[in-house]
């Protein structure tokens, strides 16, 4: 039986495309566990990938998750036993062209300091199915992580581990967007179509939006809807997109603590920019603080990348996604961005 057992699970993780390591199964705290689940949403015409990160207790094998020729892997406890107790909960939104594992690197720190951390693909946004005219469909993203939630917190498996009362939301580039929606901030589609009128394609969002023949002066009411979630404290917003259309009122009503993550200062980009020289967003809310790192600029949050990986995208035409600015040490900053994270959220290994 034993061997039976250990033969089905070599074949499952080779299908996965999983490197095995097996370990003997007791408590350890130096990878994370990893896991994943299908979220049924109404709004949504199937189910959303979903993946969940938490201290692990008990477990079989590790392996990477989020690895590939240009991006370098997360080590995880595939599938661990949970760590007793009730842990804060994180929700995570990517970005535009992102996915749930490709910020493996945030998840998995985060859930070393005691948190479990709960990501999920956007449908239109993700990686492989990102489409210009789907990206203004705000208020959609919130639903999913909204749903998401629903579904979490009634999973039998995962409920009797979260704290309820200890609920985050983090998001980076249009997955900060989505999580301001999530505090109440509206945003408006005249203020936004006057912003890409005046910065034109120095605006990065709307120089993507006019390249797939989306027209700003008629964006979908979804962008404006309000989709407040009053289950989520505290936000974390890393270079959030579209702060420019956030409307006055919305913004003086939001009650959440939220942290506003900047990347670079000479290289901050303008779509992304919620400082005095951009929206302004951090001073327009008063729960708001902020943290900068430097050097780096938007692209740095992104995970590292495996050697080889510039020369690659170069050949290929692709965009500099593993390009920084000069003296920038991706993983370091990256770690600095996690220690400001998890002390802004109390996590209890911070």
């Amino acid at each position: 039986m034993k061997l039976n057992y250990v033969v089905v699970l070599l074949s499952h993780l080779l299908v996965a495309g999983l490197s095995p390591s097996f370990v003997h199964a007791k408590q350890q705290s130096d990878y994370p566990g990893y896991d994943r689940f299908d979220v049924r949403a109404a709004h949504r015409s199937m189910p959303l990938a979903a993946s969940v990160w938490y201290p692990a207790d008990t477990f079989i094998y590790r392996a990477p998750v989020g690895g590939n020729v240009i991006w370098k892997g997360t080590d995880a406890y595939i599938g661990a036993a949970i760590a007793p107790g009730r842990h804060p909960l994180i929700l995570l939104s990517h970005g535009s062209g992102g996915n749930m594992d490709g910020l493996g690197w945030l998840s998995s720190q985060l859930a070393l300091r005691g948190a479990i951390v709960v990501a999920l693909n956007h449908p239109g946004t993700t990686s492989g199915d990102s489409s210009p005219r789907r990206t203004p469909f705000v208020g959609e993203r919130a639903e999913d992580i909204s749903a998401t939630l629903d579904q979490i917190l009634s999973n039998p498996a995962f409920a009797p581990y979260i704290d309820p009362r200890n609920i985050a939301a983090i998001g980076f580039s249009l997955g900060g967007t989505t999580v301001l929606s999530l505090s109440g901030v509206q945003f408006d589609q005249a203020l936004y179509a006057q912003y890409c009128k005046r910065l034109g394609d120095a605006a990065q969002d709307c120089d993507f939006l006019r390249k797939g023949g989306v027209d700003v002066d008629h964006l979908p009411n979804d962008f404006a809807a309000s989709k407040s979630d009053d289950r989520i404290k505290r936000i974390v917003a890393i270079e959030p997109g579209m702060g420019f259309a956030a409307t006055q009122a919305s913004l003086s009503n939001v009650s959440n603590a939220i942290l506003f993550v900047g990347l670079g200062d000479e290289d901050r980009w303008a779509a992304t920019d919620f400082g005095p020289s951009g929206s302004n967003l951090v001073a327009r809310i008063k729960n708001a603080s902020s943290a900068i790192f430097a050097p780096a600029n938007h692209l740095t949050f992104l995970a590292e990348c495996v050697p080889g990986a510039v020369e690659l995208l170069k050949e290929e035409g692709s965009d500099p996604i593993c390009s920084d600015p000069p003296g920038t040490d991706r993983g370091q900053i990256h770690q600095r961005i996690v220690t400001a994270i998890a002390e802004f959220l109390n996590l209890p290994g911070s």
